[in-house]
């Protein structure tokens, strides 16, 4: 009876129906596999033409560093994208906290070139301040999700930015004004990625404008001063290089000279005569665009750029596929750091951006740098493999 039931039954269930799950290495996004891929390589590439003569005796010293740094980066990237990312957000208070207490440390360390921002260890200097963008990046996330019902109101959007404002605060007198700026910019993106409405957005951009009015003029005119002459010089004189009295922008005029010789196709290694001499310094990290714009000319730097805006194009791609607020936020946040980071020293190199040492992500030598953004791309193809398998739940439950 129960037999003849099941055969008049308008739905049928199939309980011989196959059920497929796909392995997860096929479930990641390819390319952004081959857009990371593509920047280390070009990396390698360049710092063996750009540093050969910067160690005596050892041309590949950065080359070899910087494989290390991106295959510990690769094996970082290929872990957290097998975990669930989600089960990160019960953890946000303790990661904020990491996030503090680490950039608190450095203080205590020994300052390398007068600055305070690493803690040595015996294969890497532990930069505290690169390691804080991901942690800051989920701890924002987790801090919107949990207020999720109330994202409209002026006390969420203070308190997120004031996290993130904290954060900037702690490092800047490091001194590190460029990742201050990235911890202010993810915190803009999760707020704006959560759906904050337009008048505060509008009031927040306002006072970021009024406080930059009021730490270059305002204070200074007060006797009051808040940055040093350098510093104030590095921001503003992008503006007019060639007038600049500090020689604070030695290094605009530098790059705009190499990488106004590159031409076409460069110069090649054996004719770049800025990078390889080092009239543009830090030609290895903060100013490595310089070297690719000289070495390989337009072809090099358009190369560059096309695997940054594949990068950015996947990832704005599993912001709008994640599974849940959570990741969208993570998504949003890990994009407004790479944008920002591209951006800034891509426009610094050409002049149209004050110095403030931000790295080019997966281009610039620094173990940091390289381990971050591959911890940060791990993270965007954890979301996009969870929301594959959401996809693929939710087909088999429509099927069955």
């Amino acid at each position: 009876m129960v037999s003849e039931a099941r055969m008049n039954s308008p739905i049928q269930v199939r309980d011989d129906a196959p059920v497929v799950r796909a392995s997860r290495a096929l479930l990641f996004d390819p390319l952004i596999v081959l857009a990371a891929l593509g920047l280390v390589a070009c990396s390698l590439v360049t710092l063996r033409g750009a540093t050969k003569h910067a160690i005596p005796g050892s041309p590949l010293f950065y080359v070899e560093r910087q494989a290390l740094y991106a295959g510990i980066g690769i094996v970082l990237a290929l872990v957290i994208a097998r975990f669930d990312y989600s089960r990160l957000r019960e953890y946000k208070n303790g990661l904020f906290a990491i996030l503090i207490a680490s950039n608190l440390v450095v203080y205590g360390m020994p300052a390398i070139r007068g600055s305070h921002r690493w803690i040595p260890f015996p294969l890497l200097q532990f930069q505290s301040s690169e390691f804080g963008k991901p942690l800051l990046i989920i701890a924002l996330a987790g801090f919107a999700v949990d207020r999720a019902r109330r994202l409209h109101e002026q006390r969420t959007t203070a308190r997120i930015m004031l996290l993130a404002l904290c954060a900037a605060m702690i490092v800047i007198p490091q001194p590190d004004l460029g990742t201050g700026l990235v911890y202010v910019a993810i915190g803009f993106m999760v707020l704006l990625v959560a759906g904050t409405p337009w008048k505060q957005m509008t009031a927040l951009v306002a006072m970021f404008v009024a406080s930059i009015a009021i730490v270059l003029a305002g204070a200074p005119a007060a006797g009051v001063h808040v940055l040093k002459p350098y510093q104030v010089q590095r921001l503003t004189g992008f503006l007019s290089p060639s007038h600049d009295p500090g020689n604070q922008t030695y290094q605009i005029t530098e790059s705009l000279i190499a990488i106004g010789s590159g031409g076409k196709t460069g110069r090649g290694v054996a004719q770049a005569t800025q990078t390889t001499f080092n009239y543009v310094p830090e030609h290895q990290t903060d100013f490595i665009f310089s070297a690719v714009g000289e070495i390989y000319g337009f072809v090099g730097v358009g190369l560059v750029l096309s695997l940054y805006a594949l990068l950015i194009w996947r990832g704005l791609r599993i912001l709008t596929m994640a599974k849940n607020l959570f990741g969208t936020l993570i998504a949003g946040g890990i994009l407004a750091m790479l944008m920002f980071q591209v951006f800034v020293n891509v426009g610094m190199t050409i002049g149209i951006m004050p110095i403030t040492g931000v790295p080019l992500p997966l281009m610039s030598y620094g173990g940091s740098s390289v381990l971050v953004t591959f911890i940060s791309l791990g993270l965007l193809q954890s979301i996009h493999i969870q929301s594959r398998i959401a996809a693929a739940g939710k087909g088999r439950a429509l099927l069955s």
